[in-house]
């Protein structure tokens, strides 16, 4: 069944209808080629709103819409479609636990990739970070459409995994302000090739009890710098290991995530 995201005041309970706008419309009557009475589910894609609801498309909704003097079904003509609610429920996409990935700023278009296998993971948020060791720099007109683009993928991918929220990828962070944020979690985890002890490991994704938040650092291609392992050290941070195998900066963290997906999964 396809998923697609609306905002919130689409959404009408008292009269029982969702309205679906914008690019959604075109992808459902001409790529899908949805039929008249057909189900999908609609949510807003927002944390504070977990509701799942199941709809049925309803293409006789609206009036007529006139065209070169000819009256034309709302079907073919109207920029929207209504869909009727069949039933509503909580969403059961998402993990019990916030989980926020610091990834490290790395080169071309890997992070692209690392967002889409990380939504699919259930990650609640992404923070790119600028690292002592990150090669790439992106002026304010670049970090700006950069982050657009990110936020289209990580959509992308929700709709993909049936998720219910849309994780937001946050504006790119300073190695401060990527500290503070993290200090509002419950435990901050950081896979780092010179840790060892892979019991550790296990314990400290344990110790990551439901409904409780985490915060997962990566590193860029070139890894921490010493001084960065120390700062997160002294902010209560458990610097873990990944195993024996080195693993590139887009593969160590849908790594951590898959494991903490597998701990939360209720």
């Amino acid at each position: 069944m396809y998923r697609f995201f609306v905002e919130r005041q689409q959404i009408d309970e008292e009269q029982g209808r969702i309205r679906i706008t914008g690019e959604d419309v075109r992808h459902i009557r001409n790529v899908l080629r949805m039929k008249q009475g057909e189900q999908l589910l609609l949510c807003s894609g927002r944390a504070d709103d977990p509701w799942d609801y199941l709809c049925e498309i309803d293409y006789g909704a609206g009036a007529e819409k006139k065209s070169r003097g000819k009256k034309e079904p709302a079907a073919e003509a109207a920029d929207f479609l209504e869909a009727v609610i069949l039933e509503k429920r909580l969403s059961e996409a998402e993990l019990s636990s916030e989980i926020i990935l610091f990834q490290g700023l790395p080169k071309a278009d890997k992070l692209e990739s690392i967002l889409q296998k990380s939504v699919e993971l259930g990650v609640s948020a992404v923070a790119p970070v600028m690292m002592k060791r990150t090669v790439v720099r992106l002026d304010e007109k670049k970090a700006k459409n950069r982050n657009e683009r990110w936020n289209a993928i990580a959509l992308s991918a929700a709709k993909q995994a049936k998720r219910g929220v849309i994780p937001p990828v946050l504006p790119l962070l300073s190695w401060q302000e990527a500290l503070e944020k993290a200090g509002s979690c419950r435990h901050i985890l950081v896979p780092y090739e010179s840790a060892e002890d892979i019991s550790y490991t296990r314990d400290a994704i344990e110790s990551v009890k439901p409904g409780e938040s985490a915060a997962v650092f990566i590193g860029p291609e070139g890894g921490f710098e010493p001084d960065e392992i120390r700062d997160l050290k002294e902010a209560g941070a458990k610097i873990i290991t990944l195993g024996h195998r080195i693993l590139r900066t887009e593969t160590a963290g849908p790594a951590i995530l898959a494991a903490l997906m597998l701990h939360l999964e209720r």
